[in-house]
């Protein structure tokens, strides 16, 4: 293909039509979190290929980590199966080039100083980007019930034909984050161009996450177009400011879809997230199935001015410096709690990989937390993190990270106001109150050594000659863990099945863990189904996530199209699913 003969090919038009999807299909195999890169290659299992009602019986397993057989859904429609035909083509390649590059383009930035939706101009761009999906993708503006909350919110709602089944959510979020002006000549293509150099499409949002937002609404664009009925219900939720914290976008979006269906009145929710690495000596896909919690904690030190040709003996930045320096001298501990997805990849690792550490799988035999003293350190994570790095590390212990200062106004002046800011990203098996307590017992003795009172935690934002504890209102407790079991036709075993049919059945799907935390946050009391997956997948490009929030993102076509045969296969295996 010419990369300079890119055809606008409207999904809406009739694919061709092609050779049988069966055959096809059986020939066909194709944090993100922040750890993906950390993990070195599984090795190659092969298990028999399975259709979508034999899924329970026809599992393969090796100890604990079980994998499923590729799931396809039933040959019923020939429309459907000219639609997986069309979906190889060129023609659709081009049109799916132009269709992704036009939304790079559209420059949906999102500030952490916005203000409100209607009163900040920022967020006018919104509109451009909601018309541009309107003009891509005309059938689902008119054949679906679309609505808008919250102005730039946008639910599509597909209804199934059986109101007797849960609803499946598809999520993805439309701003991207700011490129700032002094990086612009660091990118190799500017950064809202969408440039597409014959492999990559280039720009903010390529890869985080205009790609899974667009291949959404591909795949539901091309269902219309074929005639497709689905008995499940489908929503498409798109917030617009996950990149910061989602407040007025799945805050909105969240609420309203849980009027509408209530505690658990949901089937499952796909959002962006952790997607496939390689680590000994296989390929692995990791959904992540859980997320860490967050808190930031504001310490502000009150203390007495004056003129600083006669300075007290510590300033009060002297005296936050020697806090900062006990918090940071003092980590949380690196431990598995039994819940944490990341003992369920080890466990992958173990079962299935030749090259997988002896001395880990030592440890992981005799490993159990219930067992295990508190004070005793363990083993098993500290090993894993040792092998891991950071990226590891941090999937198994509180993060803490003193990332903001602000101390003092003139240099003849004692400040008389120094305040921080320590992030944390909290540990499955901790909570926000760990933190609390931790923090406060080391500001205890340096309160006292100053004479200053302490405000720990007690509703006091500063006061004088004080050290003054607080949280931020985003405080989020540990993510509910997703079931991963497979023994039954799960939600996770539909997304396994699905991935190995796509990518192949030396695929090894394991549970995965997130460090960061995604729109899902708001969306917990829908469904305890919840994955944080990007489904697209390259094998000439096994680098992470395309340099995310920083210079020269890009997302391989490739990789994009493979999320538009994910969908397609997800969808219509979720449709056919009997749920436990």
């Amino acid at each position: 293909m010419e990369k300079n003969k890119l055809l606008p090919v409207s999904v809406a038009d009739q694919p061709p039509k092609s050779q049988s999807y069966a055959r096809r299909i059986l020939s066909a195999t194709f944090f993100v979190c922040l750890t993906l890169y950390a993990i070195k290659q599984l090795f190659r299992e092969v298990v028999p290929h399975s259709h979508h009602r034999g899924l329970p019986d026809g599992v393969a397993s090796k100890a604990s980590c079980v994998q499923v057989p590729p799931l396809y859904p039933p040959v019923n429609d020939v429309k459907i199966g000219e639609m997986w035909e069309y979906i190889q083509t060129p023609a659709f390649r081009n049109a799916s080039i132009v269709r992704h590059s036009g939304a790079v383009k559209i420059p949906t930035e999102s500030f952490d100083n916005m203000g409100e939706v209607g009163e900040d101009k920022r967020w006018d761009i919104m509109y451009q980007f909601a018309d541009y999906l309107e003009a891509t993708f005309p059938r689902m503006h008119s054949d679906l019930k679309v609505e808008k909350v919250n102005t730039h919110g946008l639910l599509y709602t597909w209804q199934g034909s059986d109101e007797s089944l849960k609803p499946l959510i598809l999520m993805a979020h439309q701003d991207v984050v700011p490129v700032p002006a002094s990086t612009v000549d660091a990118w190799t293509h500017p950064p809202f161009s969408g440039h597409y150099d014959g492999k990559f499409i280039w720009g903010r949002g390529a890869s985080d996450c205009k790609n899974q937002l667009i291949a959404v609404m591909e795949t539901i664009e091309l269902f219309l177009a074929a005639g497709y009925e689905p008995k499940r219900t489908i929503v498409m939720s798109f917030g617009f400011d996950e990149e910061i914290s989602g407040r007025r976008g799945a805050g909105h979006l969240a609420g309203f879809l849980h009027d509408r269906h209530g505690n658990n009145g949901v089937a499952a929710i796909v959002d962006e997230g952790a997607g496939f690495s390689t680590a000994w000596d296989q390929v692995f896909a990791i959904p992540g199935v859980g997320e860490k919690g967050y808190t930031d904690v504001y310490i502000t030190v009150r203390m007495n001015g004056g003129h600083s040709s006669i300075p007290t003996d510590h300033t009060g930045i002297g005296v936050m410096s020697e806090l900062v320096t006990m918090i940071e001298a003092e980590q949380y501990p690196t431990y598995l709690a039994d819940e944490n997805p990341m003992l369920g990849l080890l466990e992958c690792g173990a079962s299935h990989a030749p090259t997988f550490p002896k001395k880990l799988k030592k440890l992981l035999r005799k490993h159990s937390t219930k067992s295990q003293c508190k004070a005793k350190p363990d083993e098993l994570a500290l090993e894993a993190a040792k092998l891991g790095g950071r990226p590891v590390k941090y999937l198994m212990q509180t993060s803490q990270a003193v990332d903001v200062i602000e101390g003092g106004v003139k240099v003849n002046a004692l400040p008389e106001r120094t305040m921080v800011t320590v992030n944390h990203r909290i540990n499955i098996g901790d909570t926000a109150e760990t933190v609390f307590s931790h923090l406060t017992s080391l500001a205890k003795p340096v309160a006292e050594k100053y004479n200053l009172t302490l405000h720990a935690f007690d509703g006091t934002k500063e006061a004088a000659s004080s050290i003054s504890m607080y949280p931020s209102e985003n405080t989020l407790e540990v993510a509910p863990v997703t079931p991963t079991n497979v023994d039954t036709i799960t939600p996770y075993a539909i997304l396994a099945g699905t991935t190995r049919a796509v990518y192949g059945d030396h695929i090894i799907v394991s549970p995965g863990m997130m460090t960061g935390n995604t729109d899902t946050r708001y969306y917990w009391p829908l469904t305890k189904h919840i994955f944080r997956y990007g489904p697209g997948y390259d094998p000439t490009w096994d680098k992470g996530l395309g340099n995310v929030h920083t210079v020269d993102e890009r997302i391989s076509v490739d990789n994009h199209l493979g999320m538009v045969k994910w969908f397609t296969l997800f969808v219509r295996n979720m449709d056919e699913a009997q749920l436990e």
